[in-house]
């Protein structure tokens, strides 16, 4: 690949905020994310995205992350001017004053993490870090994510999928089902993460009321049987060929890892790398890897685990969820792992690039896929323009 060393800087658009419930993780993630970038050999291209989904053109994105904000203020889109269009092509959107090289979408949940960004930059020929539609798609939803590890022989955990409709016609009959997992249990939105959402259930009282509230952020529900043992999370980078980082433990300072123990407090703390023994390093990395290839991810993925060293059968891991888009803030486990893999935040920025580089240029181009058609097309009318 072309080296990254070039007479002009590249230059990445981050984008973030956006419309889902994990706005401020995508600020904060963002400020890092921009932060960190090598100024000789970057031109970062900040661009917000409110609550609502307009679009910020970069000076407004800017000062809104220079001003530490955990949001977007709806003030700073009156200031903003038009919004920005991704125009076709590496270096469309001039006249939107936005040129750029690659997207970084720093974008976690709904309209950002579950591949609606990403179509969009495919349309526009615009290459990004992360996965694509697929793998992003199937990271997001989490019902399709466990049927996806459990068709590729992933260990995972029972679980029910409530959808709304289902839960409107016959609740009771969704709550037998998801009953039957045991409790304690958890219930959460397909669709959502940072734990936004999510409820530990203790018994049949608890377990409505977790349905409830995780159908208040999603139209579909997962409810989860409570798994004994260890918080282990593994990174995830590269295409074709992906590596696993060393695993790293969480310990949450909460009943569970909930979104107040990941953001909001100091009572949470994490181990990197986790103690454990070097067989089981090896066995999270082998399944890390595995998941990020059963959902066709690529560049980057975080991979969550329960690891019970009191299984029946001695160790046991189980693949809990996958996350396409992980962390980028100075608490996030992601750049953490790298960091003890001998990796540091700004190189591993760079590694991030080069890989959406390469996969774009392995896509096929539009041209080429278009051209038998068009032939027939003109062999059929009569007609050629040769």
């Amino acid at each position: 690949m072309a080296p990254m060393c070039q007479l002009s800087r590249i230059r990445v658009a981050v984008l973030f905020g956006g419309r889902s419930g994990e706005h401020e993780v995508s600020c904060a993630s963002a400020r890092h994310v921009a932060a960190a970038f090598d100024p000789d050999r970057y031109q970062v291209v900040p661009v917000g995205i409110t609550r609502d989904g307009r679009w910020l053109l970069p000076e407004v994105s800017r000062r809104v992350l220079e001003g530490g904000r955990l949001h977007i203020p709806e003030t700073a889109f009156e200031a903003a001017g038009e919004p920005v269009a991704l125009a076709e092509g590496t270096r469309g959107a001039a006249a939107a004053g936005l040129e750029v090289d690659v997207v970084f979408p720093v974008l976690h949940g709904p309209y950002g993490e579950d591949g609606t960004v990403q179509g969009l930059l495919d349309m526009a020929g615009i290459p990004y870090v992360g996965s694509g539609v697929l793998g992003s798609a199937l990271g997001m939803d989490k019902e399709k994510m466990k049927r996806m590890f459990r068709d590729h022989g992933l260990p995972i955990g029972d679980f029910v999928a409530i959808r709304a409709h289902e839960w409107e016609d016959d609740a009771a009959r969704c709550l037998e089902a998801a009953v039957a997992l045991g409790f304690p249990s958890f219930a959460k939105p397909a669709n959502l993460g940072s734990s936004v959402g999510v409820s530990k259930c203790q018994d049949e009282a608890s377990l409505v009321a977790g349905i409830e509230e995780a159908l208040r952020h999603d139209r579909k529900v997962l409810v989860e049987e409570g798994m004994a043992g260890r918080e282990i999370e593994v990174g995830v980078l590269g295409n074709d060929h992906p590596e696993a980082s060393v695993p790293g433990e969480v310990f949450p300072g909460r009943e569970f890892y909930d979104y107040a123990a990941k953001y909001l407090d100091d009572t949470s703390r994490t181990e990197i790398p986790a103690d454990l023994p070097p067989a089981v390093v090896r066995e999270l990395q082998e399944l890390a890897v595995a998941a990020f290839r059963a959902v066709d991810a690529a560049g980057m993925a975080r991979v969550d685990f329960f690891w019970d060293e009191a299984g029946q059968t001695g160790s046991r891991a189980v693949v809990n969820e996958i996350n396409t888009i992980p962390g980028f803030t100075e608490i996030s486990m992601f750049p953490q792992l790298w960091e003890a893999s001998g990796l540091p935040y700004p190189r591993l920025l760079d590694r991030l690039v080069e890989l959406a580089l390469e996969r774009h240029r392995q896509r096929p181009r539009p041209e080429a896929v278009a051209a038998p058609w068009l032939e027939d097309q003109a062999v059929i009318s009569g007609r050629s323009d040769r």
